[in-house]
C-alpha cells in the first residue's frame, strides 16, 4: 500500500497557489452540492507532486473519506496500460503493428465490412484488406460498441449480447471470438470509432507472451514500476479503500450503482477497462510516459517507442471529429484532438474546447477519472472520483481550464 503524497511547493514547481485554491474550491462545490461524492486531484511537474488535494467521501453511506491511497475503478484507462504491452512485445519482436491480427487471432482471417441494411437484415462484403494490429491501437479497424445506437452494426453488437461488450459469463478468448464473427462497421483504417479494439489488444498480448492479462500486466508493468495495487481485482486488504461507485440519477443527484466485480479475480480481463488502481499507481505509470519508457532505472519501453505513442496516427492529421466514424463522434470536444496508440494527443490547441498545449496526451474512463501529460511543460495531471455520467459533464472541461490557469511558466 502507497498513497500518494506532495513532494514540493507549488511555487516552486511554477504552479499559482492561489489557481489551485480556487480549481479545490471549484470541485468542493460539485461535492458539496452532490454532484460528486468526492475526488483526489494531482498536478506534479518534473516529475515531482506539487499539488495534492483530497476532499469529500470515497463512500458516502459509510462516512468514508477519499484519502490518498484510495482505490479506484478506472475503467478507460486501462487502454493506454494494453498499449504500452503491446508495444513491449513490438520491441521484443514478438509482433509487428503492421501484422495482420488474423496471424495472432485466426477469427479475425476473412473479416466482413457492414455494405446495407438494417439489423438484423445487413448485407455484407469482404473488406478490402485485413485488421492490423494498427487498427487496433488507433480505433480504426471497424469494431465498435453494442451502446452507441448510431449505426446497424451496434444493433448486431446488442443482438449478441455485447450491450456491455461482454457477453454474461465469457472469458477475453470467447468475447474477442465473438466479435471477430461480427461484420466490420466500415474498411480498416478508413474511419476512427472508439471501440472494443483494446479488448482484442488484450487477448493479442495472452496469445503472444503465453501469459493471462493480469499476470502480464503484474509481472511486465506493475511490478517493475512500483505500481502495488494496481491490477484487475482487490484483495479483502484493499477492499477497505475501494472506493463506491456512483451514478447520475434523472432527478439531479448521484446514488450507488453497479461495478466491476473486483472481489476475487473476474473471468473477463478487460484490457479495455478492467482495472482498479490508487492515484500512487496513476502517477508512476504517467511518469513512465512523461519520462518517455523509463522511471527510476527501469525502462519499459524505449523513447522512439513512447514518442511513437505519443503522436497522432489519424491520417492526414485529422482529429477525431473529421476522421470519427459519425454521428458518435460528431462533438466539439474533438476538434483538435487526434489519436496516438492507446492516447489522445492534441493537434491543434487553437480549435480545442479548452485551453491545451499541443502534444498533450492522455485518456479517460467511464467514471469520471482521467489523466494527462503535458510534455513540453513537464506536467503531468490526475483527477479521480467515482461518478457514471447520464450525458455529458463538465468536469473535464473546468479541470483542464483550471490547471491551465495555474500553471506560470
Amino acid at each position: 500500500m502507497t498513497g500518494l503524497r506532495q513532494e514540493t511547493d507549488p511555487d516552486r514547481a511554477g504552479l499559482d497557489g492561489k489557481a489551485l485554491e480556487r480549481l479545490d474550491r471549484h470541485f468542493a462545490q460539485e461535492v458539496d452540492a452532490g454532484r460528486l461524492p468526492g475526488f483526489l486531484v494531482a498536478v506534479a511537474r518534473g516529475g515531482r507532486v506539487a499539488h495534492l488535494t483530497t476532499y469529500g467521501h470515497r463512500d458516502i453511506a459509510a462516512g468514508l473519506p477519499v484519502t490518498a491511497d484510495t482505490l479506484w475503478r478506472i475503467y478507460s484507462m486501462t487502454k493506454p496500460v494494453t498499449a504500452v504491452a503491446v508495444l513491449m512485445l513490438a520491441e521484443e519482436g514478438r509482433l509487428s503493428l503492421d501484422d495482420p491480427v488474423a496471424a495472432y487471432l485466426p477469427a479475425f482471417a476473412e473479416p466482413r465490412v457492414y455494405a446495407g441494411g438494417s439489423a438484423p437484415d445487413v448485407t455484407t462484403r469482404p473488406a478490402a484488406g485485413p485488421v492490423l494490429i494498427r487498427h487496433l491501437m488507433t480505433h480504426t479497424a471497424g469494431l465498435t460498441f453494442g451502446f452507441y445506437h448510431a449505426h446497424p452494426v451496434d444493433a448486431l453488437y446488442r443482438a449478441a449480447g455485447l450491450e456491455s461488450s461482454v457477453p454474461p459469463g465469457a472469458d477475453l478468448a470467447e468475447t474477442v471470438d465473438l466479435y471477430a464473427s461480427l461484420p466490420l462497421q466500415f474498411e480498416p483504417g478508413t474511419q476512427w470509432n472508439y471501440s472494443v479494439a483494446s479488448n482484442v489488444l488484450g487477448r493479442l498480448v495472452e496469445v503472444v507472451s503465453g501469459r493471462p492479462l493480469d499476470e502480464f500486466f503484474a509481472e511486465r508493468i506493475f511490478r517493475p514500476l512500483g505500481m502495488a495495487d494496481a491490477g484487475f481485482q482487490v484483495t479483502g486488504e484493499q477492499a477497505g479503500r475501494l472506493a463506491e461507485l456512483y451514478g447520475e440519477q434523472d432527478g439531479g443527484g448521484i446514488a450507488p450503482v453497479a461495478g466491476l466485480p473486483l472481489q476475487g479475480r473476474p473471468r473477463f480481463l478487460s484490457g479495455s477497462g478492467g482495472l482498479v488502481a490508487s492515484a500512487h499507481d496513476v502517477h508512476r505509470f504517467t511518469e513512465l510516459l512523461r519520462r518517455r519508457g523509463e522511471l527510476d532505472g527501469t525502462r519499459l519501453l524505449s523513447a522512439a517507442t513512447v514518442d511513437l505513442m505519443t503522436r497522432n496516427h489519424l491520417p492526414g492529421g485529422a482529429d477525431l471529429r473529421s476522421f470519427g466514424s459519425r454521428p458518435a463522434h460528431d462533438e466539439p470536444g474533438n476538434d483538435g484532438v487526434g489519436f496516438g496508440l492507446g492516447v489522445s494527443v492534441v493537434t491543434d490547441p487553437a480549435r480545442t474546447q479548452v485551453p491545451s498545449a499541443p502534444g498533450t496526451y492522455g485518456w479517460s474512463g467511464v467514471a469520471t477519472t482521467t489523466f494527462w501529460v503535458d510534455p513540453g511543460r513537464e506536467l503531468t495531471v490526475q483527477f479521480m472520483t467515482q461518478v457514471r455520467p447520464r450525458s455529458s459533464h463538465t468536469v473535464f472541461r473546468d479541470l483542464k481550464r483550471l490547471v491551465h490557469e495555474a500553471v506560470t511558466d
